[in-house]
């Protein structure tokens, strides 16, 4: 097969291909394998190949995506038998037992992985840059980042090494890749997709696992593959009216569609992201839907707090994991990485269940606007992406050791305006995502603008709790009245 020939199918039509045995499942890998090494040496996407192991792969040649290629996200979709780093130096002995859930219900569909994509440190960072693997760049400019913490999975999907791969989403890390690297990105409501069987709530509920993909129909068809809950989960939510692969190709109904584009955080918004969200809105109009300036009624710092608490916690509970299982120091982890985990380790336990708690005021004032509004319109990032190695200056490592110093000496604490401009510094750029994953509900990026240097800009979309199904619809709907969308042509001439 041909790379122009791989570049302009998405893995429902590869998967279609093979079926109808006009192309071998061999010859699409090997399409993979050959675009892989042609582009990743320039992206650094992938941190682990399994390129061998790949082509020796057999699937069920019936399964929904018999013999398409994809990527795993090195971070919670474990491989039994496979290193999960976490993008973490501490974590580069962990090796997978067995199989998660996620990996588990791929495979029985049928899909063959390539090997592991990169991100940040446990996730953490909307910019893929880890002292284990190195930088992660953006196909459309190789001088920025492509987001994060699915960084490397938005950019191997991007530059048509696979036509999806596995991405997951504690606080924007399916949505802003997708909208930094012109995808589509679609973050599920909490319980629509298995965590286990390790993990009942990943992140106490704030994350989900899902994919980042060039169509609407990948990732809606990826969704009836990984949707429904698994034996032990802590609950189950109901399923859609109809396959989601089915739902798309029904017109949404006119829909009522509120619009903001300030930050909740009071942060700057780049005029591109904003110019987005308002041409968005036109379409929107145009296409039959009632659109109106309305955001939902929540205190934005408060959102940011609890959030941050909620950073604070995992990451010192998985620093604690790495030191007792694999033997891991402090030197094995990046210098934000100790902060935040001293931070979770000097919390009081008190003061992180009232910000837990906090998550029903941001849930509740979610359902009272979703009471006028059928769903929301905003930036899905309130900046364009960085570029590479402009948020690790020596300025912030600086106040980042001073911070930890403070910490040591029991000078700082969790209430003080320095925990406070911290959690500014690491929330301003991408201000618009949080509140999805604290309320629990479904929100995806969706690629429909273009900045005059040529980097695609992503407008979010959010939903009440258990409604993919018309996101994923509305998204069909623009999807086919946009000219940018699925552009494969472009695949060839980037990088």
């Amino acid at each position: 097969m041909k790379q122009s020939e791989y570049l302009r199918y998405d893995a429902v039509a590869l998967a279609d291909l093979i079926r109808r045995g006009e192309v071998a499942a061999s010859e699409i890998c090997e399409a993979a394998i050959k675009r892989a090494a042609t582009v990743n040496g320039k992206l650094n996407a992938i941190c682990h190949p399994q390129f061998s192991d790949a082509l020796s792969q057999t699937s069920t040649p019936d399964s929904t995506f018999s013999g398409v290629p994809m990527l795993l996200k090195d971070l919670a979709q474990e491989q039994q038998g496979q290193p999960c780093t976490y993008g973490s130096r501490g974590l580069k002995k962990n090796i997978a037992s067995r199989d998660s859930e996620f990996v588990r219900r791929a495979r029985a569909a049928g899909l063959i992985f390539l090997g592991r994509t990169a991100t940040p440190e446990f996730g953490l960072k909307a910019v893929t840059e880890s002292k284990l693997w190195g930088a992660c760049r953006n196909p459309w400019d190789t001088e920025r980042t492509p987001g994060g913490s699915s960084g490397g999975s938005g950019a191997a999907v991007a530059a048509g090494i696979v036509p999806m791969a596995g991405a997951n989403d504690g606080g924007g890390s399916i949505r802003i890749p997708a909208a930094y690297n012109g995808l589509f990105g679609l973050k599920p409501s909490r319980g629509r997709i298995s965590s286990g069987p390790s993990v009942g709530e990943a992140w106490t509920g704030a994350s989900t696992d899902h994919v980042v993909t060039r169509t609407v129909r990948d990732s809606a068809t990826m969704l009836d593959v990984l949707a429904g809950p698994a034996v032990g989960d802590p609950f189950a939510i109901a399923p859609p009216a109809a396959p989601y692969a089915e739902l798309i190709q029904r017109a949404p109904r006119p829909l009522k569609i509120g619009v903001f584009t300030s930050s909740p955080y009071d942060t700057d918004v780049a005029k591109e992201c904003v110019d987005a969200v308002e041409e968005t809105a036109r379409t929107l109009e145009n296409l039959g839907h009632r659109v109106e300036y309305a955001r939902p009624e929540f205190d934005g710092m408060a959102l940011a707090r609890c959030y941050l608490g909620l950073y604070f916690g995992e990451v010192s509970t998985l620093m604690d994991r790495a030191k007792a299982e694999f033997g891991a120091h402090d030197d094995d982890f990046e210098l934000d990485t100790r902060l935040i985990g001293m931070l979770g380790r000097t919390m009081p336990l008190p003061d992180y269940v009232r910000r837990r708690q906090q998550w029903n005021d941001f849930a509740r004032a979610l359902g009272a606007f979703f009471e006028g509004y059928d769903m929301y319109l905003c930036p899905t990032a309130g900046q364009l992406p960085a570029k590479i190695g402009e948020l690790d200056t020596p300025s912030h490592l600086q106040v980042a050791a001073r911070l930890m110093l403070l910490l040591k000496a029991g000078k700082l604490v969790h209430r003080s305006g320095q925990v406070d401009q911290m959690a500014m510094e690491s929330l301003a750029r991408t201000p618009f995502t949080q509140l999805a994953n604290l309320t629990g509900t479904p929100a995806m990026s969706v690629p429909l603008a273009w900045t005059a240097a040529g980097l695609p800009v992503g407008v979010q979309f959010g939903a009440p709790h258990g409604d993919e199904g018309t996101l994923l619809q509305l998204a069909a709907q623009l999807e086919e009245a946009n000219p940018w969308f699925g552009r494969y042509e472009l695949l060839e001439a980037m990088i």
